[in-house]
């Protein structure tokens, strides 16, 4: 099949620029881009890789769509994607271009590599080193009156991939979209890259939005920050695997204090708000954990209390690795509230379990771990260091090539451009009936922890 046979409506509909702006060749033309060649708007990729043999196959529940979590329902979605990269034609003049890096809500390991390759991606379509500015904390920054715009030249961002964190400060909420496009506006800002997670990416797509109300010409580009994973569509957000390569240190440190402890319970706690996509990763890849909770999937004390004293009774300790979100039926009370972030507050699960370990298990050993902020401050692997520079890279290649409110991402390993709309849809989730899940507990031989009441009630 030609990609010319695929109807528009097949692929996902990115926003354009285009009619508003004058197309000419890229400044990597001449060479036609060091030997390697342009993308093509009609280079396209599939979104969905598998075809099942029927409904009751592992991992077919939403096949072709997209689940969303919040309505529990199937959401389908175009075929095929754009793949990312960069073009032969350009639509804006670099001579022209002012852009702008913004950062938003936690730490994740990765920050520093996507803006050093923005900056040096820009520099290299041309873009004057003197036009490419840093917001200081987030969206706030935009109308602080004490964290001012900072230059980001080669020199300034040479070298910060090898330390955590973010040169540019982060944080949540905060977000006047009113405000922040008449700056875009004032300053004369043209290409807006926004670092973020399903927060920042739905602020991205309001701007843009707000951008288009007012008549502001911008490209504005998302790119892919989760530490939980939990962005649609994309296979891994970066920041992810360096997450989980952390998680197992943590894991592997419980492992040691429970087996060396009279009947010793190592619980580790690790991030996921609404996702346990690392909690489940790190579980399978540090082979010593026993339990594995994640928000997906209900349990109930008495279950896991009853599944707990009967590995102790085999083994002598077990490690137990939960994610923040699991269990927030049995902890959650009237004063949860909100952050800035507009997430909900979320209970302690893990000194819950702590608490309720020592109480139920006799004599139980429990020590308990939080590796939550030493895992997003750190650098990151190799693996998310490439990942990080490509995403860079690619977020400027759309920008130049006259999208806007897109964000960049690895789709059935292929790197694609996606429309922020599709997904800020919902929170992407571990699939309960699918293959990774299934390969966990069958590989820590664990059951369903809901007790026969609790079942039957459900």
């Amino acid at each position: 099949m030609r990609s010319s046979d695929i109807p528009e409506e097949d692929i996902l509909e990115l926003k354009t620029l285009r009619n508003e702006l004058a197309p000419r060749d890229s400044p990597f033309a001449f060479n036609n881009n060091s030997g390697g060649g342009f993308v093509g708007d009609r280079d396209l990729c599939v979104t969905s890789a598998s075809v099942y043999e029927n409904e009751t196959s592992s991992g077919s529940s939403c096949n072709g769509g997209l689940f969303n979590s919040a309505e529990q329902t199937c959401v389908p979605i175009a075929p095929w994607a754009r793949r990312s990269g960069p073009r032969r034609t350009i639509y804006w003049d670099p001579r022209q271009v002012t852009a702008a890096i913004v950062t938003c809500g936690g730490l994740c390991p990765g920050l520093n590599d996507v803006i050093q390759n923005i900056v040096f991606t820009l520099e290299d379509y041309g873009v004057r080193p003197d036009a490419i500015f840093g917001i200081r904390y987030g969206l706030r920054g935009f109308y602080s009156r004490t964290s001012k715009p900072v230059e980001l030249k080669q020199k300034r961002v040479d070298g910060i991939h090898l330390t955590g964190g973010t040169i540019l400060g982060t944080s949540r909420g905060g977000a006047d979209i009113r405000r922040i496009v008449q700056r875009l506006s004032l300053w004369g800002i043209n290409m807006l890259f926004v670092v973020g997670g399903n927060g920042g990416n739905a602020a991205a797509n309001a701007i843009q939005q707000e951008c288009e109300k007012q008549s502001v010409l911008c490209s504005v580009v998302g790119i892919p920050k989760s530490v939980d994973n939990d962005i649609l569509l994309i296979d891994r957000c970066f920041g992810f695997d360096t997450a989980v390569e952390e998680a197992q240190r943590a894991l592997l440190a419980a492992k040691v204090e429970a087996s060396s402890a009279l009947n010793g319970v190592g619980l580790v706690r690790l991030m996921g708000r609404s996702s346990g996509f690392i909690t489940m990763e790190a579980s399978m890849a540090s082979g010593v954990v026993d339990i594995c909770l994640i928000p997906e999937i209900d349990f109930d004390v008495p279950a896991l209390m009853a599944h707990a004293r009967l590995l102790l009774q085999q083994k002598g300790h077990i490690v137990v690795c939960v994610a923040e979100g699991a269990g927030q039926k049995l902890v959650a009370d009237s004063s949860s509230g909100m952050d800035a972030s507009g997430n909900a507050i979320l209970k302690d699960i893990g000194t819950y379990l702590k608490d309720a370990f020592k109480k139920h298990l006799d004599d139980a050993d429990v020590k308990y771990i939080d590796p939550t902020y030493l895992i997003r401050a750190v650098n990151t692997n190799s693996t998310d260091r490439i990942y990080c520079k490509v995403l860079g890279q690619s977020a400027v290649h759309g920008a130049f090539a006259g999208y806007t409110g897109f964000t960049p991402g690895l789709l059935n390993t292929h790197y694609v451009f996606l429309p922020i709309p599709v997904i800020i849809q919902a929170v992407r989730t571990v699939d309960p009936s699918g293959r990774s899940w299934n390969r966990l507990k069958t590989a820590i031989n664990q059951p369903d922890l809901v007790s026969s009441a609790q079942a039957v009630a459900a």
